[in-house]
């Protein structure tokens, strides 16, 4: 009898375009209506390209999440942002909260003690006179304004990632969204931290783990979902199925998200943030085979999805997490 349809699909047609239809083709079954979900976690990085924090509830503002990225590091002399592209190491600076939130605990290793420094969340104006300087930083090629700390807390980061370096605060100045979340696209004028582009990054367990499948099929270690520092994390029912999301909605608040883009990967993902240490392939090398899905960014694989919120509210894991619209028009348009 002659082969079925599926197993010519593989002599076909590549596992890029295998993905692609499978994926429309789930659209089509499903009436382009995805089964409501829930939050699985919750993550913030209140210093961009270091250690995160995993939370049970928190506050989602028009900015992104409570606290997130609202601190960056920069080289000393150029004032230019510095990430784990530039420095895996950083990875390993851990962030904590104090009991009541009041206090930022960033702890950096070392061969004897851990030093710990402790910052306030919320400074007040009169702290932040006191004990910062406003600044002008560049990240990407945008410049904004930020708290640059003194020596007293500067010594101990330039000690540890061997370089001159300062830790800044994001100050008042409105870093507006470009990109997928340009006022002319977005319909709306909205500013974000430090993030790279865009305020809230939203994945998908069922995504992570259909990656780890293909992972461990060859041959590799399976990853963490860490490692590409999402901000919402849903459980989930079809993997890839988020690629199509357009507006989804927080059940249990009012909090609705406009999902503006794909995120599209660098190698950020290849380093383990337990060891700062970089895998020379993966899962760059796997994603590159069937994520690069995006007609606007056709060299680069993408995982999980910007977004930036209409509202403000609180969210929690366990809350419901439903898909108001759906798109098969998603284009990255590069904001920085």
């Amino acid at each position: 009898s002659p082969p079925s349809p599926s197993y010519l699909l593989p002599l076909l047609l590549s596992p890029k375009a295998i993905h692609t239809l499978k994926h429309k083709l789930n659209l089509l079954l499903r009436h382009h209506h995805p089964k409501p979900t829930t939050i699985h976690s919750l993550y913030i990085y209140p210093i961009k390209s270091c250690r995160g924090i995993r939370l049970p509830h928190t506050t989602l503002h028009k900015h992104g999440l409570s606290l997130d990225r609202r601190w960056m590091f920069i080289d000393a002399k150029t004032n230019q942002f510095l990430t784990i592209r530039q420095d895996s190491r950083m990875t390993l600076i851990t962030t904590a909260l104090s009991p009541d939130s009041s206090h930022l605990i960033i702890t950096i290793p070392s061969f004897s003690k851990d030093k710990e420094i402790s910052l306030p969340t919320d400074p007040t104006p009169a702290w932040l006179a006191q004990h910062t300087t406003l600044e002008h930083v560049t990240i990407w090629d945008t410049v904004t304004d930020a708290y640059a700390y003194g020596p007293d807390v500067n010594a101990l980061f330039s000690e540890f990632l061997g370089r001159e370096v300062k830790l800044v605060f994001k100050g008042p100045e409105r870093r507006i969204l470009r990109g997928n979340g340009a006022p002319e696209i977005l319909g709306r004028e909205q500013d974000t931290y430090f993030p790279d582009v865009h305020p809230v990054l939203i994945a998908s367990v069922a995504s992570i783990e259909e990656l780890n499948g293909r992972l461990v099929q060859g041959g590799n270690d399976p990853i963490t979902i860490e490692r590409f520092r999402p901000n919402i994390v849903v459980t989930g029912d079809v993997p890839w199925e988020e690629d199509s999301w357009k507006v989804v909605r927080i059940v249990g608040g009012t909090v609705e998200l406009d999902v503006v883009a794909r995120c599209a990967r660098c190698q950020v993902p290849n380093v383990d943030p337990d060891t700062a240490e970089k895998h020379g392939r993966q899962p760059w090398d796997t994603l590159m085979k069937y994520r690069r899905v995006d007609e606007g960014i056709k060299f680069k694989p993408c995982f999980g999805m910007l977004s930036a919120p209409r509202h403000e509210g609180r969210v929690e894991v366990g809350m419901g997490f439903e898909v108001v619209e759906v798109t098969d028009g998603h284009r990255y348009i590069k904001g920085f």
